[in-house]
């Protein structure tokens, strides 16, 4: 069931987002106005209420000796779409998936590979799992940021702005 954030808890996810791994709860603390242990206590709470649902590494995947990286958007029966998603899991060298919402271009498959080999046994992969390719698109960069929803913003977000106009 969702609950309502209030600004410490969007002020932790926001600052989460941002760094997780380098940002201490003292940090947090000191940017949102409140105790360490407060921060504590909230990312426990947003952890057990499966707000906060891990906390991942990005990885270059180039500079990991996989040079290749390709999004391919499938085509799955709507009454298929998350048991074929599922499936398409397990193929090795998939690294995300999104099922959308939509009737066509419903899975969103992200996967890397060392050469156009692996790309083709991936391919064929989701093929014969009874996906239909719709594009495949080589991906050049990812850029991730912080959700904005959660207004919260620090005196450095400000400056960056500013620099930026």
């Amino acid at each position: 069931m969702p609950r309502e954030l209030d600004d410490v808890d969007r002020g932790v996810l926001y600052l989460l987002q941002r760094e997780a791994r380098n940002t201490t709860a003292q940090e947090i603390a000191d940017t949102v106005g409140v105790s360490p242990s407060t921060i504590r206590n909230r990312i426990d709470r947003l952890e057990s209420d499966g707000i906060i649902r891990g906390y991942h590494p990005e990885i270059d995947y180039e500079a990991a000796s996989l040079p290749l990286r390709i999004l391919f958007v499938c085509t799955a029966p709507a009454t298929e779409r998350s048991e074929l998603a599922e499936a398409v899991l397990a193929v090795k060298g998939v690294i995300d998936l999104r099922e959308m919402m939509t009737g066509r271009r419903n899975i969103h498959v992200e996967v890397v590979g060392t050469s156009t080999t692996d790309i083709t046994r991936i391919t064929d992969a989701i093929h014969d799992l009874g996906l239909q390719i719709e594009s495949s698109e080589l991906i050049r960069q990812r850029r991730m940021q912080p959700f904005n929803h959660f207004h919260y913003r620090t005196d450095e977000d400000d400056s960056a702005a500013a620099d930026r106009s």
